[in-house]
C-alpha cells in the first residue's frame, strides 16, 4: 500500500519506488488494451462501471490498512468536501472521454492529451494562481501553443480529445493539491460522491434492457467488475513511489503512460500518422524536453545551494551577528 516506508535501506527504498513508479505508469499507458475488451458495452456504461467497483476495490482497501479516521475530518469540512465533489466531477470527465477515445480509434489523440498535459498545468498556474515562469518554461509553452495550431490545421480542427484530457486532468491535479489526501483517500471519496449517479445509470439500463452486464456472460461481467482493479491498483502503486523516490524522478516517469499509448495506437491499433500529426507530435516533444531539462538544472541548482549553505554551517554552527560583535 501506500503508506510510510518501512526501515529499510534508503537505496531499496528507492529502488522498490522506481518499480512501483514503472508498474503505475506502465498500467497507465497499457490500459488501451483494456477497455476494447469491454465491448459491447458503451463509453458510458463502462464509466459507471469503472465509478461502482472503483469504490467496492477501495472500501476493501480501507479494511485491510485499517484507515477510516480521514473520513469523519473530511465530512467536518464541507469546504473540502465541495472541493472533492469538484475533483470527482473532473475525472468523471476524463475517465468518459479517455475511454470514449481509445474505444472510437482514438489512441493517438489520447495520448497527446498526456503529453501537454504538463504544458497545461504550467498555463493555468500562471492563468489563475498567478505563478512566474522562467524563460526557458515560457518557451515551451510557446512552443507547445504552436503544436496546437499545426495539429488544428492538420485536423481541420482543434484536436479536442486531447484538450479535453489535458484541460480535465490538469484542474483535476490542481483541485486535488487543495484537498490534499491520500492516494486511496481521495478515489475512495470521489468514487463515493460517484456511486449512487453511476449506480442508478446502471439500474436504469437494465430497466430498459440496454445494460450488457448481465447478457454477455460470465467473462463480460467479470471484465466489467475488474474495472475497480484497474483504476484502483496503479493509483496504489503511485502512492508507494511517490513517497520514496524524489519529484523530478517522478516527473521523468509520467512520460512513459503516453508514450506507450502513443506507441500502441500506431503499431497495435495502426492510427494513421500525416505528417501535420507528426510535426504537431515533434513540437510538443520539443517542449516536454525543454521543461525537463530547465526542472532538471534547476533542482541541480537547488541541490547545490543546500549543499553549500550544510557547508557553511557546519564550518561556522554559530556565526556572530554583525549587530552585536
Amino acid at each position: 500500500m501506500s503508506g510510510k516506508p518501512s526501515g529499510r535501506p534508503k537505496g531499496e527504498q528507492h529502488h522498490i519506488g522506481l518499480l512501483n513508479g514503472f508498474a503505475a505508469y506502465g498500467m497507465w499507458g497499457l490500459v488501451p488494451l483494456f477497455w476494447p475488451l469491454l465491448k459491447p458495452a458503451g463509453a458510458a456504461e463502462i464509466l459507471a462501471h469503472r465509478m461502482v467497483w472503483s469504490l467496492a476495490f477501495v472500501v476493501v482497501a480501507l479494511l485491510v490498512v485499517r484507515r477510516w479516521a480521514w473520513i469523519g475530518e473530511l465530512l467536518r469540512q464541507p469546504r473540502k468536501l465541495g472541493l472533492v465533489a469538484i475533483a470527482a466531477g473532473f475525472i468523471t470527465v476524463n475517465w468518459g472521454v479517455y475511454i470514449w477515445a481509445v474505444n472510437s480509434g482514438h489512441v493517438v489523440e489520447a495520448s497527446l492529451g498526456y503529453f501537454i498535459n504538463p504544458l497545461v498545468t504550467i498555463a493555468i498556474g500562471v492563468l489563475l494562481l498567478k505563478e512566474r515562469l522562467r524563460p526557458v518554461q515560457w518557451a515551451a509553452v510557446g512552443v507547445g501553443l504552436a503544436a496546437v495550431i499545426v495539429l488544428t490545421v492538420g485536423y481541420g480542427q482543434p484536436p479536442w480529445i486531447s484538450l479535453c484530457l489535458a484541460f480535465s486532468f490538469a484542474t483535476y491535479g490542481l483541485v486535488k493539491k487543495k484537498v490534499n489526501l491520500g492516494g486511496i483517500e481521495s478515489l475512495a471519496a470521489e468514487t463515493a460522491i460517484q456511486f449512487l449517479p453511476a449506480l442508478g445509470y446502471l439500474l436504469w439500463l437494465g430497466a430498459h434492457g440496454d445494460a450488457t452486464f448481465a447478457q454477455e456472460g460470465v467473462g463480460h461481467a467479470a471484465l466489467l467488475a475488474s474495472t475497480g482493479i484497474v483504476t484502483a491498483l496503479p493509483l496504489v502503486c503511485f502512492g508507494a513511489a511517490a513517497i520514496r523516490v524524489p519529484l523530478s524522478t517522478l516527473g521523468l516517469l509520467q512520460y512513459l503512460a503516453p508514450v506507450f499509448q502513443f506507441l500502441l495506437g500506431i503499431l497495435y491499433f495502426h492510427e494513421s500518422m500525416p505528417p501535420a500529426r507528426w510535426a504537431g507530435f515533434a513540437l510538443v516533444w520539443l517542449a516536454l524536453v525543454l521543461l525537463t531539462t530547465d526542472a532538471w538544472r534547476t533542482a541541480r541548482k537547488g541541490k547545490a545551494a543546500a549543499a553549500a549553505a550544510a557547508v557553511t554551517v557546519l564550518r561556522d554552527p554559530h556565526p556572530v551577528d554583525p549587530v552585536e560583535a
